[in-house]
């Protein structure tokens, strides 16, 4: 065993590196049909009005107001697709359907269910009203106007609001690629026996779903080995065809943990330690692409942000399955999102009530694994129960962590602290 040389990180000022260091991926073209869940990389304007012209809101009879209370004859239909080409001229009226095009001439359209019909006469109420029951050209959106924004995510109604102002293609940031690893001699594959000291690598296959929610694209590599020159050869082909490496495991100071000093010999180092729980032994460096031995990916060639070749990212996660998962959330997946242009970082935040006494920690932010319940207007939150480390049942089902400022003498119940949300109850 060594001490470490790596100085304690505060949380916040490690969460702010990270960041700071972390670029923005260029833009590409990508078609409409694959771009569900991807980031805007630029403003989208209207380049027409929607609609795009007078179209019925019900089904009835297109009229002009003038009309009122008179038997008018019926001289066509305006359906979906099929417009009623004729002008409608002085005591004459339209069948309209729902979504038709209002006719030339008329200025109302009167409900089906507020006439008498009579053959071909229809006789319309005493009282019209001028742009009654159709939307007019421009009324859900002007052409030119900005509907969505450079970073936003695109889900269902983005998408559809795309497509129906004809964008076939969208200019949208790449999604990071990420080598995804596991390192120790210790862990064995799902589905194999372990042997004497042997344990399941569950860190793993948690990390993947995480970094497939966050919206990265993961080459999972297996379990790396405890030998030095085994894992310099894993690592550096890891990041000759990636953005971004993550490992689990192999970040501690015990002789066969060789991550930190790898990625110092490959790069910088810029977080060894960090003041968090649990997470202490978080590690964040960055590594120039000329590092890794082999051709840049092609989205990395060329110049970065301030005339700088862009480098790789790598993070180095704690071996435990809850110390992995909560580093990520506080320092890869904000990572990831900026890596795609995300306008918002973070998970969303609430002021949450405690519903039970919290140990702090002396010298080190805690994040507390919840449970969340709603007490009238209030959010309280209720321990998942033992929040060791290596204790993944206290994250399955847990609502949100919320945030323990160190200190020497907890957090008494009914006190309002942080959360942040990892799913509303």
């Amino acid at each position: 065993m060594r001490a470490s040389t790596y100085p304690l990180v505060d949380a916040d000022e490690a969460a702010a590196l990270v960041l700071e260091r972390t670029p923005v991926l260029p833009a590409e073209e990508v078609a409409l049909s694959e771009a569900a869940g991807r980031v805007l990389a630029q403003d989208m304007q209207a380049p027409s009005a929607l609609p795009a012209f007078p179209s019925s809101a019900v089904d009835g009879f297109a009229a002009r107001s003038a009309d009122a209370g008179k038997g008018l004859r019926i001289v066509g239909e305006s359906a979906a697709g099929r417009p009623f080409m004729g002008k409608l001229e002085p005591g004459t009226a339209a069948r309209i359907l729902t979504g038709g095009a209002v006719p030339d001439g008329a200025d109302t359209v009167v409900m089906v269910e507020d006439v008498s019909l009579n053959g071909e006469v229809v006789t319309v109420p005493s009282t019209l009203q001028p742009g009654a029951n159709f939307h007019r050209p421009g009324a859900d959106v002007r052409a030119g106007e900005l509907v969505l924004t450079a970073g936003t995510q695109l889900g269902a109604a983005e998408l559809g609001l795309a497509a129906a102002l004809g964008f076939p293609r969208l200019r949208l940031y790449m999604r990071p690629r990420v080598a995804l690893m596991s390192t120790g001699d210790e862990l064995v594959e799902v589905g194999m026996e372990p042997g004497p000291g042997q344990i399941v690598d569950s860190n793993r296959w948690a990390l993947l779903a995480a970094l497939r929610e966050a919206g990265a694209e993961v080459t999972s590599l297996g379990i790396a080995p405890d030998e030095r020159k085994a894992l310099s050869a894993v690592v550096a082909a890891a990041l000759d065809a990636a953005d971004v490496l993550v490992t689990s495991g192999g970040v501690s100071v015990g002789t066969h943990d060789l991550v930190k000093p790898l990625l110092e010999s490959l790069g910088t180092v810029h977080i060894g330690r960090v003041k968090l729980k649990p997470g202490k032994p978080f590690t964040f460096a960055t590594i120039p692409a000329q590092r890794t031995g082999g051709h840049s990916p092609s989205h990395l060639r060329g110049e970065g942000r301030g005339g700088e070749v862009q480098e790789r990212l790598a993070f180095g996660l704690p071996g435990f399955p809850v110390s992995s998962l909560v580093t990520f959330e506080v320092f890869v997946r904000p990572a990831l999102r900026k890596l795609q242009g995300f306008s918002k970082l973070q998970r969303p935040t609430l002021p949450v009530r405690l519903g039970y006494d919290a140990r702090a920690t002396a010298d080190r932010t805690e994040y507390q694994r919840v449970t969340l319940t709603r007490h009238g207007s209030e959010m309280v939150a209720q321990t998942t129960g033992s929040q060791s480390s290596s204790r993944l049942l206290s994250l399955v089902g847990a609502h949100a962590l919320v945030r323990i400022a160190p200190g020497d003498h907890g957090v008494k119940a009914g006190t309002v602290v942080e959360a942040m949300i990892l799913a509303l109850p």
